[in-house]
């Protein structure tokens, strides 16, 4: 069998199928708006530099309509008036989940968030954080080869 996805150190959808599998079916389980869903996935995978990730999620949050403008800013979201206060809330409460060992999530970082979302929807954010930082670790682990990707690509093989 002959990946979509090449990974220099271990092909981990043919050694392994069935946990990557479910892997992608918790992330299709979640309910989130995806721009918000779009901004964690690429912001996390920025954070932890998943080149493979980064190539995936800025492709598929262009084809999603978000702007260049706003991708090219998220690693300064901070500073950038182009996210509103609800992104900011979630991208903060991401950072705070990929960097967990640095300062586990402070109270004030949950607190945001936690009054910029539903109850419903903080949860699933902290799912797709912690989702996306898992396929980053596969991803980055394996070895998966960026670039390659086109929008479509993951649910044609899934």
């Amino acid at each position: 069998m002959s990946s979509p996805f090449p990974a220099d150190r271990i092909q981990l959808d043919e050694v392994s199928p069935k946990p990557l599998r479910a892997m992608y079916h918790l992330q299709n389980s979640l309910e989130l708006d995806e721009t918000l869903a779009n901004l964690i996935r690429l912001r996390a995978s920025m954070v932890n530099g998943c080149a493979f990730c980064i190539d995936m999620h800025w492709k598929d949050a262009r084809v999603a309509g978000e702007s260049e403008e706003r991708l090219y800013a998220l690693n300064a979201w901070r500073e950038s008036p182009l996210f509103d206060e609800r992104e900011r809330a979630v991208l903060g409460l991401t950072e705070a989940i990929t960097l967990v060992a640095d300062d586990h999530i402070p109270d004030e970082v949950w607190e945001d968030a936690a009054a910029n979302l539903s109850e419903s929807e903080l949860a699933n954010v902290v799912y797709e954080a912690t989702v996306i930082n898992a396929w980053n670790r596969l991803m980055i682990s394996a070895r998966v080869q960026p670039g390659l990707y086109q929008p479509g690509m993951l649910q044609a093989v899934a």
